[in-house]
This record gives structure tokens, sequence and C-alpha cells, in this order.
């Protein structure tokens, strides 16, 4: 009897692949504690009205997209991780040296909007192709069935949440040390995206995809999909991203800004803290109730929590910890539910020829949810009542909970996804669709035959992975 393969080189390269997403999550999430710090630096300038937070907060997401977009529709996966690596590294050592250069307030946040956004557009030309090598190494057939959702989801989301607890926790540390010297708390704190920067490890190979696709034929198949898809992303972008970043700044205005940093910072951490806890969970209950149950779960308790935190806007407003903790729970059922969810439901929606395309286009609409979410989310404090009364700092909570259960009615009509094994099924399925309409297969793939082709890289993916682990160990 043949030994059943090991599923060890296989989680050990998708937690290796989905290190990049750490990256990702540090480098987004160090702008509110950025932010924090320099509005105590320099209180009488626009960080008071908002309108250089709001930009410093979102101008990498529109990088994101640019990146996304521009660079997602080459199948040269290398090139575009590595990109993200250099970017990542490039914009972190700039930062950092800019920021002990004295500045006028303005000139200072040209700069680091500059780099932000060029570091968006590393992020977005690598983000894609890291989500769908994590989600084809997840498929291999050395991987347990049962865990398949459960590698994916960890390689993807956990990793990004694992990046936003140490975006927290990394300024708190240089505060300590720092005190009052504001510029080299910030500045020290983007700095550190260096050691990020190279956790971006380009995979071997090409991405298993069409060297051209049928972007009409694949429209007209698969656009309900595209559409429920990018609609419940662009949800959970305007929803989590303003509540992440700003979470910094959510606590220092509820404690009336003139609390220590490392009280404010402190709280920031158990925020982050609980929104990992919730990921970490979602990844060991997804395989069991699947992605698509397990995601309505989560928007739904997600509602509710969000629900009783605007009636409650008084006890909670009152009780500093109280309102983190129902705070942190809040963040954690939404990575619980969509922000470990919708990369598996993309993954076994599209087949594996055109899924970068297809997350590319799905993570570029998240992302612009999370610029508008980002712009508004200030806005959405000042109409309920503004950040020093009761009901400004909980008023958002009713609008995202609303939204939360829009994005469970368009959950319930997704499409339901592919098993651990229906994805061969889809694969052959839009090979033969291609075929039926007159596409020439052949002009895609060098071997003519997209399943065969995809099969045949993912095994050598997989030896390769093997032997690089045991030549490790």
């Amino acid at each position: 009897m043949a030994a059943r393969p090991s599923v060890r080189p296989v989680s050990f390269t998708q937690l290796a692949s989905g290190a990049a997403l750490l990256s990702e999550g540090y480098c987004n999430g160090i702008m509110g504690a950025v932010i924090t710090v320099l509005t105590r630096e320099y209180p009488e300038s626009q960080f008071g009205t908002q309108y250089y937070s709001k930009v410093l907060a979102s101008i990498t997401f529109p990088g994101i997209v640019c990146g996304a977009l521009i660079f997602g529709w080459t199948s040269d996966r290398r090139l575009r991780i590595g990109l993200a690596g250099v970017l990542v590294l490039y914009c972190s050592v700039f930062t950092s040296v800019w920021s002990s250069i004295p500045v006028d307030v303005g000139v200072l946040v040209s700069r680091l909007c500059f780099l932000r956004f060029l570091l968006g557009i590393g992020v977005g030309a690598g983000h894609p192709s890291v989500l769908v090598h994590a989600s084809e190494l997840a498929e291999l057939e050395s991987t347990s069935e049962n865990v398949q959702y459960r590698w994916l989801v960890v390689a993807t989301n956990t990793m990004i949440n694992v990046g936003f607890a140490i975006a927290a926790f990394v300024p708190l540390v240089l505060y300590w040390m720092l005190e009052e010297y504001f510029d080299a708390v910030w500045g020290l704190s983007i700095g550190f995206g260096t050691v990020s920067a190279f956790l971006w490890w380009p995979p071997s190979g090409r991405c298993n995809s069409l060297e051209r696709i049928p972007y009409w034929l694949t429209f007209k198949r698969y656009w309900k999909d595209l559409l429920r898809l990018s609609l419940s992303w662009f949800i959970y972008g305007f929803i989590a991203y303003p509540l992440c970043i700003y979470s910094s700044m959510v606590m220092n205005s509820i404690m009336g800004g003139s609390s220590s940093l490392l009280i404010v910072f402190g709280w920031s951490i158990v925020i982050s803290l609980l929104s990992l806890a919730g990921t970490v969970l979602g990844a060991f209950i997804i395989d069991y109730l699947g992605p698509k149950t397990t995601m309505i779960v989560g928007l739904l308790l997600q509602a509710a929590i969000g629900f009783g935190m605007g009636v409650m806007h008084s006890p909670l407003n009152n009780h500093i910890t109280v309102f983190a903790l129902v705070y942190g729970i809040f963040l954690s059922l939404g990575e619980l539910g969509p922000g470990n969810c919708l990369s598996v439901l993309a993954a076994r929606t599209a087949p594996l020829a055109i899924r970068e395309w297809f997350y590319g286009i799905v993570v570029a609409v998240g992302n612009v949810g999370a610029v508008i979410g980002i712009w508004f989310f200030p806005n959405i404090i000042d109409a309920f009542g503004g950040s020093k009364t009761m009901k400004g700092n909980t008023g958002p909570f009713w609008i995202f909970s609303g939204l939360a259960i829009l994005s469970v009615l368009v959950t319930f009509f997704m499409r339901k996804p592919c098993t651990h094994d229906g994805i061969k099924t889809e694969n052959k399925a839009f090979c033969q669709y291609l075929k039926e309409n007159g596409f020439d297969v052949s002009l895609a793939s060098p071997s003519g035959n997209v399943s065969s082709s995809i099969r045949h890289r993912q095994d050598e993916k997989l030896a390769t992975s093997g032997s690089k682990l045991r030549k490790v160990m």
C-alpha cells in the first residue's frame, strides 16, 4: 500500500508564500499609529480637521488598485511579487530617512503620500499573486481535504491580521523607549517595514493561468459571481479597514486626546489581538461549516454586536475597557466571516486558468471600498455629533451593521462554492466552454490543454517545495 503523502511540505510552502501578506498588513496598519503621533506633534495643523489624516490613511489603497489592475494582466508572477518587495523596501527606507529632516507639515504629508502611493502599487501588483499561489497549493492532492480551507485562511487573512497586530505593537515599544521624540517614533515605525519587505518571496515558476485570456467569454460566464464577490469585498473593505486603521485615533478621542500614547497604543494592541483571534477561530471552523455559511454567521453576529454598540452608546463611552473589548469583538467577527471567507469563495468559484485575473478585480474593488470607507468614516462620526460626543463614536456602527446585513443578502445568493474536488470539474468545464465558443486553447496554453497543463505545473511545484524543505531540515 502506498504511503499517504505528507501535508507538511505544502503547508510550509503555503505559510511562506502567504508571509508576504504580513508585510501588507503591517504597512497598512502602521499608518493609524503614525497619524496619531503626528496629530500630537502638529496639534494646530490640518490633522485636527482630519484632512491630512484621511489622505495619509487612504493613499495606499488607490496605489493597490492601480497595481492590481496595471500589473494584473501579466502572467509573470515572480516579476509582480519581486516588484512588491522592492517598493516596500524603498518606501520604508526613504520614509524613515525623511522623518529626521525638519520640513513644513504640508511638505511632509506630500512626501509621505508619494511614497505610500508607490508602496500601494507594489502591494497591488503582488497581492493577487500571493493569494492565488496559496490557493493553488491548498488544492494539491497531498493536502488533506479536511484542512484545505484552514491553510488557505492562515496563509492569507491571518497573515494580514498578524501584520496589523505587529503594527500596533511596534509604536508602543518605540514610544516607551523614545517618549516625546515623535519624529523618531513614527519614522522608525514606518522604517520597520523594511524587515517585512523581505517576506515578499517570489514563488518558482509561472502562474497557472492562461497566457491569453478571452476576457469577453470569461466575463459572460462569470459576471454574476464576479459582481457578487466584488460587492461583498467592497462592503468588507468599507467596514474593516477604517476601523482597523483608525482604532488608535478612535481610542485617543474616547480618552479625550490627552492620555499618554502608551495607553492609546495599548488599547490598540488589545483591539488588534481580538481581531487576530477572530481570523484564527474562523480558520478552524470554516472546513466544517463551509465558507458560505461561515461568512453568513460571522456577518450576522457582527451586525448584532454593531447594533448593540449603537444602542448602548452611553455605557460604552463611560467604560473604556468595555468599549475597546466590544470594538475588538466587532472586528473579530468581521475577520471570522468575510475576512476569512472571501478569498476562499473566490478560489472556489473561478477556475485556475483565470483565477489571478479574477482575484485582481475583486481585490481592486475591495480596496476602492476601503478608500471610500476611510474618507467617509470621520464624516459619519461628525454626522452623529462628532468625536467628542457619545453618539459620535458609536454612531458609525449603525451604518456598518446595516452594511453587514446587506452583505448577508449578497452572500446568500452567491453560487454554492465548488467542493474540494469540484474545482477540477470546473476547470474542465471552463476549458470545454472556451472550445465550444471557438477559442483555440492551444494559443493560451503551451500544452493545448488548460487542465492538464495546470495539473502538470502543480505536480512540479509540489516536488520542488518538498525537496527544498528536505534540504532545509
